[in-house]
């Protein structure tokens, strides 16, 4: 199983040790992009601030990421899994689980990056601010600067098993499943389900689909099950108490969507 996520926008701050090695990240196919984006990035930095923060949609109050990333050759690095915070990264509680949910956790999740391409939890770097919609002046638009190396490099790190895509629309940019990965996809939309004068009303609220999606992941590696494929994931998010709607895509090689119906938002 592989399980695609969305980085967060905030990160924690970068360590205190060795600074970060391009060549020890993950998918090493990505290696030449990433060395561009960061070269971008840092001269972009090292530049006229204000055009900085420009280009990166940044607000007077965080003019400090724009030195964050021109020093990002040099910063210290942690663990992928130690830099995303957020909503999703807080319900997953990464460091909590136990060797053997971690041990799945390398395996199975990669953070999609508007500056790494994608990264697994375990890949160590420094903290950034990059986010996919932006267009670097050298480079374009970043969503679409990956899409040609994810391409080449991303089924084959699919394997043969499940892609549970939980990615935001900017990052799901950078790369969509085609062909027999697509038909092993599923994607998940989070409902919260109210009844309003005797009618059911569903809708999408960003904080608790994050908080949701965080929770599913961590039942998924502490439970310890391996579904194959989008039916099997329906029957085993029922397993772990999901309400789970879902129904196989009309034509072959289309992604399943499953929508995950919630009646609490905590």
């Amino acid at each position: 199983m592989l399980v695609l996520l969305p980085p967060s926008e905030g990160k924690a701050p970068s360590g205190r040790g060795a600074p970060l090695k391009p060549g020890a990240l993950s998918l090493p196919g990505l290696a030449a992009a990433r060395e561009a984006v960061v070269d971008e990035l840092v001269e972009l930095c090292t530049g006229d601030e204000d055009k900085a923060r420009e280009v990166l949609g940044l607000s007077e109050g965080l003019r400090g990421e724009v030195a964050k990333n021109a020093g990002l050759r040099t910063a210290g690095a942690r663990p992928a899994g130690e830099i995303y915070t957020g909503v999703l990264y807080d319900a997953l509680d990464l460091a909590s689980l136990d060797a053997a949910a971690k041990r799945r956790a390398a395996r199975s999740l990669l953070v999609f990056s508007g500056l790494w391409g994608a990264v697994r939890v375990t890949d160590r770097i420094p903290s950034y601010r990059c986010s996919m919609g932006v267009k670097l002046p050298g480079l374009g638009a970043l969503g679409a600067f990956w899409r040609t190396p994810m391409a080449s490099v991303l089924p084959e790190a699919a394997g043969e098993g499940l892609v549970l895509d939980l990615r935001s629309s900017a990052y799901a940019a950078a790369w969509k499943p085609k062909g027999d990965v697509a038909g092993r996809t599923a994607t998940v939309r989070v409902l919260h389900s109210r009844v309003v004068d005797g009618v059911e009303k569903r809708s999408v609220v960003s904080h608790f689909n994050k908080a949701t999606k965080g929770r599913i992941v961590r039942g998924l590696l502490t439970s310890g099950a391996a579904p194959r494929d989008p039916a099997a994931l329906v029957e085993t998010l029922r397993d772990l108490g999901y309400v789970v709607e879902a129904e196989p895509p009309a034509r072959v090689g289309r992604a399943w969507t499953l929508d995950v119906v919630v009646t609490e938002i905590h």
